[in-house]
This record gives C-alpha cells, structure tokens and sequence, in this order.
C-alpha cells in the first residue's frame, strides 16, 4: 500500500523547530561548535525537591493507574486554585474551572476541535506561536490575522477587526508575555479585550506560558484579572517554563467552565491523561518554595543583559524585554529574517529562528532564545562569544 498523508497534513508547512533541531543534529555530527539560540528548551535542571516529589509518588502503586477523573487529580487541580489565588487573587472552582495537560501544546492544539465548527472564524495574531493557526485550521476554522506590529507594542488592533468578521468570529489566541516578540501587556489592554469579546461573543484564549519569565519590576496579569473575563476567557498555563520541565508534559488550563468541559470532553477521546506521580511533582513545584523561580529569572536576566548590550554595540536597535526568555532582534538593513539566519549559522554558527517563521508580520526579525546551553563555559560565557563571533566573523550593518 501506498500511504499518502492527509490534505491537510500536505498543506501544513514542517514545524520549525523540528526543522531546527534536524540541521543542529546534522552539524553537530559533522563536528561544527554551534551556539544554540533557537528551540526555547530551558537549559537548567529541574529543581531537585520537584524530581525527589516524582520519585516518592512513583514508588506509590497508586500513581501507576489511570486518572479517571478527566480532569487531573484533586491535588493539583487544588494546588493549581491555590497557586491563582496567590498569585493573581483569582478564584477558581478546582471541578469545574480546571484542568491539567500534557503541556500547554495538547490543550492550545485541542482547544479549536473542541469549541468551532468548520467554517468558524479563529482571530490569530501574527507573529505568533505557530499552532494557533495550525490547531484553527486542521479543526476547518477560517483564520482571521491580527497583526502585531513594533509601533503598537505588538498588540492586536482590536479596533481594525472588521464588524462582519468580529460578528463571525468564536475564538481569539493571545500570548503575554508575548512569544516571539517579548512583548508585555497590562490589565488595561485585558479590559479591552474583555469588553470586545463580550459584545461579539468571542471565546479568549490566552497562553500564559511565561508568565513567571519576567524581568525588571514588571509582574504579568491573568485576564481572569478583569471583571467578567470568567464569561469569555480560558488561560493556558505549563510548568515548563517556570519549573525547567519541559521534557514532563505538564500544564494546565483555568477559567471558563463551559470552555474547560468542552477541552476536556475532547480531551478523553483522545488521550488517557497524565502519569499521577508527575501530577504529584507538579503539586511540588507549584506548592513548594519558589525561590528557584527567582533563581531562573535572574539566570536569564544576566543573559538578556549580555546579549541585548552586545548586539546594541554593534548597531543593532533591539528592545531590553520585560517578559519571556526570548530577544526579539531586528535583521540588518536589507536583509530578511531566513537569510540573516542563514549567515549567523554559516558564518558564525549560531542558531536563532528567523521571525517569518511565526508569520508574515515577523518578517525583518529573528528570534534568539536565552536557553543555551553553556558546557564547560557556563552559559554566560556563551552568550559573550556569540556576540563576539557576530562581530568578527559576520559583517552585519544596521545603519
């Protein structure tokens, strides 16, 4: 039998980060030094009291069976309620307004399936984390792109989605702190939002990932912040990105009840849930000291000082970012954003991911994530020799 994938999976462009991860395989195989700034894969371990939480809950005969509730076990569906309320003052109903993940990617991917039908219109922005469009369309539902622009702070102009579109729309993705671009928003721009979708009726689905990344005094919302924002909003949440544990798969989503069935429902037709012994670290991580959080931050703050004054030195007009583990770069005068990529692997073998990656809007940009790995320099050092090496070996103007 010949197999030929389906329609949709043809029309699907390869994720870029397979991609990336198949060419640094291949050159490093080929005994190329490469900087590695392009997969955000936290290069920390997990911190030790979370893996020592596996540990006891695996030995536990009780942890090796399935989780028939569907939702996740009760412990961390109340750690994570507990956790909102610190942290954002925000009460949730551990049965009906969450539920845990293998990753924030199973429920962001999912979530389309679950709440529009063919033909539906999904409100993306743009740059943005590519499976927001992919999950939209392979669940039939007809984009609608928001672009993200630098003079608005990459924030969607809500204001320009026409009336006929924002009438048929049923889904609208966000992401701050924003990934790729870093960018920041407040709870102002949230009850923006809130008033939007509530007129129009539009289901808001916010990434959360890196709420926790965050740098200079600045401290991200929750929408679930706003007034109201329970009637139309649904978060997305994962533990690795604060916690170092993105191997785990492990997240959750909170907020609207009717939008938290739904996910759920779809959820138990096509997975069977997650292991209960990493539920019990997640209840570890999120109920534990959290000054290996302040630890994390401050890692990458160093980092993002370095790179940012560094490549500042040398013409670049890159912004400081106050949110997330990524600098969002803008590529030399007359240069697009592949082949700029291109030139710092070539010549200087760094890895970073072009901006048209996330959509035509990230065009004229790249993406260097502050997760690289250090070896027997330390990371720091690292971070040094590639903008040494963008300096000596690639000659970029940004004049």
């Amino acid at each position: 039998m010949e197999l030929r994938p389906s329609d949709r999976l043809l029309e699907t462009p390869p994720y870029p980060f397979i991609a990336l991860a198949a060419k640094k395989r291949e050159l490093v195989a080929k005994g190329a030094d490469l900087i590695d700034f392009g997969i955000g894969d936290p290069d920390q371990p997990t911190p030790q009291h979370i893996v020592e939480a596996l540990c006891r809950a695996a030995h536990d005969p009780a942890t090796h069976r399935y989780d028939e509730s569907g939702l996740g076990i009760p412990e961390f569906r109340r750690a994570v309620a507990d956790r909102y309320q610190k942290r954002f003052g925000v009460a949730l109903d551990p049965d009906r307004e969450i539920l845990r993940l293998i990753g924030s990617k199973d429920g962001i991917a999912h979530l389309p399936w679950a709440v529009i039908n063919p033909g539906d219109v999904a409100l993306i922005p743009d740059p943005a984390y590519p499976v927001y469009l992919r999950a939209v369309r392979f669940a039939g539902g007809e984009p609608h792109i928001m672009p993200l622009l630098p003079q608005a702070g990459y924030l969607p102009d809500l204001d320009a989605i026409p009336k006929d579109i924002a009438s048929k729309a049923r889904l609208m993705w966000l992401c701050y702190p924003n990934q790729p671009t870093a960018a920041v928003c407040d709870l102002d721009f949230y009850r923006r939002v809130v008033q939007f979708a509530q007129r129009h009726n539009i289901l808001v689905a916010l990434d959360l990932a890196y709420s926790e990344v965050t740098f200079d005094g600045y401290v991200a919302p929750s929408i679930l912040q706003v007034d109201g924002a329970k009637e139309i909003a649904i978060e997305f949440h994962s533990l690795s990105k604060t916690y170092n544990m993105t191997g785990w798969r492990i997240g959750f989503a909170v907020g609207n009840a009717a939008a938290i069935k739904a996910l759920g429902d779809l959820k138990s037709n096509v997975d069977s849930g997650v292991f209960a012994a990493i539920q019990q670290a997640g209840v570890a991580a999120l109920t534990g000291a959290q000054d290996c959080v302040q630890r994390m931050r401050e890692e990458y703050r160093v980092r993002r000082d370095i790179l940012v004054d560094g490549l500042r030195a040398l013409g670049c007009p890159v912004e400081k970012p106050r949110g997330t583990f990524y600098v969002w770069a803008p590529v030399p005068s007359g240069a697009d954003s592949a082949a700029f990529a291109e030139t710092l692997l070539a010549g200087a073998g760094i890895i970073c991911t072009p901006g048209s990656a996330y959509g035509k809007h990230g065009e004229g940009f790249v993406r260097f994530s502050l997760t690289v790995e250090g070896g027997d320099q330390g990371a720091e050092a690292r971070v040094r020799e590639a903008v040494s090496r963008i300096k000596d070996r690639v000659k970029a103007s940004w004049q």
